[in-house]
């Protein structure tokens, strides 16, 4: 599959003490979800913070929509190309509803009003009541936060959305609608709109992700359409019996008294011949939990 990309980045390079950011490539396919997947500390909000230009001490060139790069992002109209949420202070506590329309609306020429109030009531930030643009953002749950930015960003003509860690403060539910959003944003660009979300909840974000990106130690050790890695990487199950030898042929493995399960690479499924085991296509969240065992710095 030829694929064009919305961001292309190289030799992205930024260090802190003991921890260093290290990334030589990377590529954000277009018109499609990609999903950024690490444990705590692997580098995925300093990436974030860097595509969306909230860090700029930062080594290596980063290229968007192949237009511009990351010195021009926030010139003219390109900042308008962009939407961004993440964790944190968004919002300054003491704005009100009424201050955050205005200032999104000073900041962004494409944002509309109206269509962020009709989000706001969608995901019932106010719950069954009425819209309270003297509501201070302080008076909100972590939850209902995010999905103001959510609104606000939403409510804006965007072409990519770089979304930080979207789900950790959502209810299951929010997180199902959530991709129901996401869905709803890629479908109405046609093929032109982009999506890079951070997440945790893999099992829950899964069956909105398109593309896959997994970072340990700040470096991508793997990448991928999640169907490729689904045919990469088989789940398999066996007998106790067989655990010690299987052990030395997959990539994880865990086991019990009653036998094994593990991730296989596909390329090495021969070497389990002779074995009683049963093959299962995995999830992306078996995967990644996966691979991030294998390349994790935790004692196993």
């Amino acid at each position: 599959m030829n694929m064009e990309y919305v961001i292309e980045g190289s030799n992205i390079e930024k260090k802190f003490k003991g921890f260093t950011l290290d990334i030589p490539k990377l590529n954000i396919p277009k018109g499609l979800a990609t999903a950024l997947i690490g444990e705590n500390g692997a580098g995925k909000s300093t990436l974030m913070n860097i595509l969306a230009g909230i860090r700029l001490d930062h080594k290596g060139t980063i290229r968007y929509f192949n237009e511009f790069d990351h010195m021009e992002r926030e010139k003219g109209n390109k900042k308008e190309k962009i939407g961004y949420t993440g964790p944190g202070h968004y919002y300054l506590p003491q704005w009100t509803m009424k201050q955050v329309e205005e200032i999104s609306g000073m900041m962004f020429d494409g944002f509309h009003k109206d269509k962020f109030e009709s989000l706001c009531k969608e995901l019932a930030v106010f719950g069954a009541g009425p819209l309270d643009k003297g509501k201070k953002i302080s008076s909100f749950s972590d939850g209902t936060k995010m999905k103001i930015m959510l609104a606000n960003v939403l409510a804006r003509d965007t072409d990519m959305l770089i979304l930080d860690e979207p789900a950790s403060p959502l209810d299951p539910l929010m997180r199902d609608k959530l991709c129901e959003m996401i869905q709803g944003y890629l479908e109405e660009g046609n093929g032109e709109r982009s999506i890079f979300f951070s997440t945790h909840n893999v099992s829950d974000m899964e069956n909105v992700t398109d593309y896959a990106i997994i970072m340990e130690h700040g470096q991508i050790v793997e990448e991928g359409l999640v169907e490729d890695l689904k045919e990469k990487y088989i789940l398999v199950k066996g007998d106790a019996e067989d655990k010690e030898r299987a052990r030395e042929i997959l990539y994880t493995i865990n086991t019990n008294n009653y036998g094994f399960e593990g991730i296989c690479l596909a390329k090495d499924l021969d070497k389990l011949a002779g074995m009683n085991v049963t093959k299962e296509i995995p999830s992306l969240y078996q995967i990644s939990v996966a691979v991030m065992k294998a390349n994790s710095l935790m004692e196993r």
